[in-house]
């Protein structure tokens, strides 16, 4: 009977962000040129990374990571979002919808694990520099990374399958933009505490544990500045950790928001608005965060530029 239920539903309905025309117009040109930009801002920043030998430093590698995981979190949502906000009928089929709400899980798991990889890289620069080299060596560096999509991939199988095995008999409505978990929930015509309960555990152990190692890595940090004697010195690890905590609070705040709240205060306009800060802002942010406030970045992105001038600049005098 179970399964009878389960295949009745053989697509859904996302409502989306806007119910008039005039809204979802603007709302396209807006998250088209955020899109864009988030485009452009990360494979950017992973082509300067590859380009500058001065920035082939393990920081700048997770950093590359990084900006690849959100070309691809943002590539999960936004375009279907984009071709919606357009059309009449915003449809996604059964498999489409399970198929996004995989890859969005894999993103948003290895954002957590990367931000909590560059706070522990962050700490054994600041706190343990002698051993730097050989605790962040490239071997190392790399099985992180291998671990970090690994599980990625892995914890994002289990949910998604876990979710996607429940009966969907009553409605196929969903009140959000993408395929998220909370919204689905509320379709499924079974008794879904239970599961709530074992997926907001999963979420939680994954945004907790990585904010712990985070917290646990910056407390130390603050202490090795603080007891510098060097003005400069402080000054310098001051402005290397500045852009990854502005990083992680714009993205764990909005996510432990959304994921992590009693199911009884959720909210589907709030959920929205959070939702699209994570999955569309904040990845256009970042390349922007690590830029402007990261001295070692913008002076690799200014020889960049001065190696494109120089051969105009100089054909004048040919």
């Amino acid at each position: 009977m179970t399964r009878k239920n389960h295949t009745l539903v053989t697509q859904f309905i996302l409502l989306g962000l806007a119910d008039t025309l005039e809204l979802q117009i603007s709302l396209f040109l807006l998250f088209f040129v955020i899109y864009t930009l988030t485009l452009w801002g990360n494979v950017g920043m992973i082509l300067l990374i590859r380009t500058d030998s001065r920035l082939h430093t393990p920081m700048y590698f997770f950093l590359a990571n990084l900006s690849f995981v959100d070309i691809c979190f943002s590539s999960t949502i936004t375009p279907k979002m984009l071709v919606d906000l357009l059309s009449e009928e915003k449809t996604i089929s059964f498999a489409g919808c399970f198929l996004q709400m995989y890859f969005f899980m894999v993103a948003a798991t290895m954002e957590c694990l990367l931000f909590g990889l560059m706070a522990y890289d962050r700490y054994v620069a600041i706190c343990s520099p002698l051993l730097y080299p050989l605790v962040m060596s490239r071997t190392v560096c790399l099985k992180m990374a291998a671990g970090v999509f690994t599980t990625g991939l892995l914890n994002s199988m289990v949910h998604t399958s876990y979710i996607s095995s429940l009966p969907f008999c009553s409605s196929n409505v969903i009140h959000h933009f993408f395929c998220d978990t909370p919204p689905l929930f509320r379709l499924s015509c079974s008794d879904t505490h239970m599961n709530e309960g074992i997926i907001s555990t999963f979420a939680g152990v994954n945004m907790i544990g990585t904010l712990l190692v985070i917290l646990t890595s910056y407390a130390y940090i603050l202490f090795s500045i603080f007891r510098m004697r060097s003005g400069e010195g402080r000054h310098k690890a001051f402005s290397t950790c500045a852009s990854h905590l502005t990083a992680i609070i714009l993205f764990y705040s909005t996510a432990i928001y959304t994921y992590l709240r009693p199911s009884s205060s959720y909210s589907l306009s709030q959920d929205k608005v959070a939702s699209v800060f994570y999955t569309v802002v904040i990845p256009m942010l970042n390349p922007l965060i690590y830029s402007l406030r990261n001295k070692e970045v913008k002076k690799a992105l200014w020889t960049v530029i001065a190696r494109k001038r120089s051969p105009s600049f100089l054909g004048l005098f040919g």
